[in-house]
């Protein structure tokens, strides 16, 4: 993201916090800000989902329409994500196309779910090769304070649980609609838990203020299971070591954040 530059003293004061275990906000390091999620927000969406990470508040919208698959992967269904950072959202935000850094945040969050498995995608083909389902995923980022990927990534997932397609059935190439709806074919929940470098400190969900004082980020995105299905690493850079404690770190925090997507979504 376009940050402006913090003030030297800000800066001292969080990586001074952060070298005795503490943060500008009271959270301890490794401590996630309040997640609240909202799904079925959105009346002509197939989903939807709100989700607030402290004040970074986030939209995702579903729709799924037919399509022509990829031609390297003529027996799958197409997911896709886009990303829109709203002027409203932030000072640094500007209207037009999607630059640079919209563009990042909908290929993280779209390499999460994608390498994830968050949807059976086989199970969207209508006729392989020829025609399937398209269900695409946008992204508006409403309020920025910090953490833009986790949220986005976390309100993707819970909008795609949430969705509902129209029920159909296949007549020679196409889908006929039917009455009724009928869920997406979610096979796994990844989540993105990304991690700042103060130093040789390792912190989780850093906020606006911590995020322009960072030297090194990494977002990783782990399902259920705790195996890992992405990473995506920022500018700076992070010993071998330090990959490793992140990957633990990830593990426990997305275990939490998993608990409160299934408790937004009990009949998911």
């Amino acid at each position: 993201m376009s940050l402006k530059i913090v003030p030297d003293i800000t800066r001292a004061r969080i990586w001074d916090l952060a070298l005795k275990g503490k943060r500008t906000d009271g959270r301890q390091l490794l401590e996630y800000r309040p997640i609240r999620i909202t799904t079925g927000i959105i009346e002509k969406a197939e989903g939807s989902a709100e989700v607030s990470l402290g004040s970074t508040r986030v939209l995702v919208g579903v729709k799924v329409e037919t399509g022509e698959p990829f031609p390297d992967t003529p027996d799958e269904g197409v997911l896709t994500v886009n990303a829109e950072l709203v002027p409203l959202a932030s000072p640094t935000f500007e209207p037009g196309p999607p630059n640079e850094n919209a563009i990042e945040l909908a290929r993280t969050v779209d390499r999460g779910l994608r390498e994830g498995k968050a949807l059976d995608l086989e199970k969207l083909v209508i006729a392989p090769g020829k025609r399937v389902f398209v269900v695409f995923v946008d992204v508006y980022a409403l309020d920025y304070d910090g953490n833009l990927v986790d949220a986005s990534a976390l309100a993707s997932m819970a909008a795609l649980m949430q969705a509902r397609m129209r029920a159909y059935k296949v007549v020679g190439q196409e889908a006929i609609w039917e009455e009724g709806k009928i869920p997406l074919p979610i096979q796994h929940t990844p989540v993105a838990v990304s991690i700042g470098k103060l130093g040789n400190t390792l912190l989780v969900d850093p906020s606006l203020e911590e995020e322009q004082t960072l030297d090194a980020r990494v977002t990783i995105s782990v399902d259920e299971a705790g195996r890992i299905c992405s990473v995506q690493k920022g500018p700076g850079c992070l010993l071998p070591s330090q990959v490793l404690e992140a990957v633990s770190i990830t593990k426990d925090a997305a275990s939490r954040v998993l608990q409160q997507l299934k408790e937004a979504l009990p009949a998911a």
